[in-house]
């Protein structure tokens, strides 16, 4: 493939990943809905921080070893999963009752709270190092270095993913109203508890790609 064909063909590709709704969507729109937009666009932007990482570590030839050990892999996948139990229990046995106070956010983990939430979610899925591992370099066009290209690739694809979440998270201003009435929000947290327990025990259980 040329370089064009490479990116269009990556970029179209990419897409049909993102616009799929799998963990960081779910991270994305909780946030956005529980806490606001400007919480959600700080998950947003975790999440892009984590993938930036994987990217990095994949371009150097550390992400490899997610698919040649299996150890490794076992590891962070577990690590992952107990994160994400941890989280979802937390929803499901001490959900609020409303929304935050202006000002407020220790709760939740102070200013930056819902950035470290989505920077922790990404980099403790081995699934998000799989992905560019198996994913990217079939995208690299002949005659062009693997390392630098990949991480180009992981670029875009970071570019793409924050103007879709961002989106989403943009989108949930209209539910402010909604959520401030008592009990909503308890609910909300409930139901996205179990969701992540749900994605948990997914992840716990899954194989080594």
């Amino acid at each position: 493939m040329t370089l064009a064909q490479s990116l269009i063909a990556f970029v179209a590709a990419a897409m049909v990943v993102i616009v799929t709704p799998g963990m960081d969507t779910a991270l994305v729109l909780r946030t956005a809905a529980a806490e606001g937009p400007k919480r959600g666009l700080q998950a947003v932007a975790g999440i892009a921080l984590g993938c930036l990482a994987w990217g990095a570590s994949v371009a150097l030839g550390l992400g490899v070893v997610l698919v040649a050990s299996h150890t490794a892999y076992t590891v962070v996948k577990l690590a992952g999963a107990a994160y994400l139990a941890w989280l979802g229990l937390n929803l499901i046995i001490r959900p609020r009752e409303a929304l935050a106070p202006a000002g407020g956010g220790a709760r939740n983990g102070g200013a930056f709270g819902a950035l470290r939430r989505g920077l922790a979610s990404n980099l403790l899925n081995p699934k998000a190092g799989v992905f560019y591992v198996s994913f990217l370099p079939m995208f690299v066009p002949s005659g062009y270095p693997l390392a630098p290209f990949i991480f180009l690739l992981c670029i875009i694809h970071v570019a793409l993913s924050v103007a879709w979440l961002g989106f989403l998270a943009a989108a949930t201003a209209p539910l402010g109203k909604f959520l401030a009435r008592r009990g909503v929000v308890k609910t909300l947290d409930r139901v996205t508890g179990t969701v992540f327990l749900a994605f948990s025990a997914r992840l716990a259980l899954s194989e080594q790609a």
